[in-house]
């Protein structure tokens, strides 16, 4: 968008007075992207630089161009090899670069060594990731959980690294506490880091106080996990008519969120939307999402939310399903969404390992579908019973259909008295 501004200069004592156009658009920062795909890796090296270009795309970075290079091991002083940096060095002076994104986290001294011979802001792909989390964070734990995070990923890097960034200014890399913390010693960090750990204690203990309630009202709890932007909020808002937050950006919800769940026409669960899951996720985003993911921990079951109309779909569902046994929640119950049918361009359908369905959060039948997916898979955990109540006792009727999956329900008008089948909790 252009506009008109008026500017003011005084010549030979008179005010002239002059409007100019000018542009009102935001001036994204350009980047180029690199990495180095080793023989020995299990990560899927053209997927994970995709993803490393969405991440860019969703920090809103100009991506001008990818340098990649083969290697067995990165190289120890500049990530890779010299002569492939000389091309990427002639690569940025002509097109005029602001800032080098790397595919892996960086060493302090990769990290120092790149900024001094390519002369502009070097990031890599958990900075950027943490960028990202610092943007989408808006609850209080969130802001905590991101903050500590960049303090953690910043303290062994403050030799040399800080004093650059701080050289280079604003852009990314620098929100959050990256500014306001770079010239701080490790002293004042390591207060802040114990600082933050206390409030965050208190705010897991809170929930642990919700969670112990929870399991004394032996309230069935479920979990939505999935990879990021694979549909979990959307599913989590059709599910509970809940206003999360949705875009097609990676990361675009980052706070959890817990809503009341109603199947079967009144058996009643809690459902949590967690954080979404990405290749190469830092361990130090994991530890410090530790309360946001204990929600998944406690879950007594997880609904896997896949984008089937990813190309890369299956990767990102063996992802996600190697984070669950790093969180060491492989031994709970699991059922598969395979989400974004309306988009889905493959002739097979997809299939798991676990009770599937195949599903868009836009088609009304397909509701249906995932509550009936949910109805077998906490039967199946639950235990058979029969009972007669007498038709006076509306109240136990009631906490029948609460807290159970009632799966038949008759009335004997003889001996007025309602026969009740149907599954509760062990």
């Amino acid at each position: 968008m252009l506009e008109y501004v008026m500017t003011c200069q005084i010549e030979n004592g008179d005010i002239m007075r002059k409007t100019e156009l000018h542009s009102t658009e935001k001036v994204k920062e350009t980047a180029v992207l690199i990495g180095v795909d080793l023989y020995q890796s299990h990560y899927d090296f053209e997927s994970t630089m995709n993803e490393l270009n969405a991440l860019a795309y969703t920090c809103d970075l100009d991506v001008k161009g990818q340098w990649t290079q083969q290697k067995n091991q990165v190289d120890h002083k500049y990530y890779v090899g010299s002569g492939k940096l000389t091309e990427i060095q002639d690569f940025i002076d002509f097109h005029d670069i602001d800032v080098v994104v790397a595919n892996d986290e960086l060493t302090t001294a990769q990290s120092k060594n790149l900024n001094a011979r390519l002369g502009i802001k070097v990031i890599d792909r958990t900075q950027l990731i943490l960028e990202i989390f610092a943007l989408r964070a808006k609850s209080k734990e969130g802001k905590l959980q991101v903050e500590y995070a960049q303090l953690d990923y910043l303290l062994p890097r403050l030799t040399g690294h800080g004093k650059s960034l701080s050289r280079l200014g604003g852009g990314i890399g620098t929100r959050g506490p990256g500014e306001t913390k770079l010239e701080t010693d490790r002293r004042h960090i390591r207060t802040r880091m114990n600082e933050i750990k206390r409030k965050l204690a208190e705010v897991e203990a809170h929930r642990e106080r919700y969670r112990y309630q929870r399991e004394q009202n032996r309230v069935f709890q479920v979990a939505l996990i999935g990879y990021t932007n694979a549909g979990k909020s959307s599913w989590f808002n059709t599910l509970t008519a809940a206003d999360t937050y949705e875009q097609d950006l990676l990361f675009a919800t980052l706070d959890p969120k817990s809503r009341q769940l109603k199947i079967n026409d009144g058996f009643e669960m809690v459902i949590s939307d967690t954080v979404g899951f990405i290749q190469k996720l830092p361990t130090t985003l994991i530890e410090a999402f530790k309360s946001t993911l204990e929600e998944a921990r406690q879950a007594d079951l997880l609904i896997h939310v896949v984008d089937a109309s990813h190309s890369e779909y299956k990767i990102q569902y063996d992802t996600v399903n190697e984070i669950v046994q790093e969180l060491e929640m492989q031994d709970i119950p699991q059922v598969v969404i395979f989400n974004k049918k309306d988009l889905y361009t493959g002739t097979a359908t997809p299939v798991a390992q676990y009770p599937s369905v195949f599903v868009s959060s836009k088609n009304e039948a397909d509701i249906a579908k995932v509550k009936e997916l949910l109805m077998q898979a906490i039967q199946k955990q639950f235990d058979f019973y029969s009972v007669q109540l007498p038709s006076s006792d509306a109240d136990q009727l009631y906490h029948l259909k609460q807290h159970t999956l009632v799966t038949k329900l008759d009335y004997d008008e003889e001996t007025d008295q309602y026969h009740i089948e149907g599954y509760q909790k062990q």
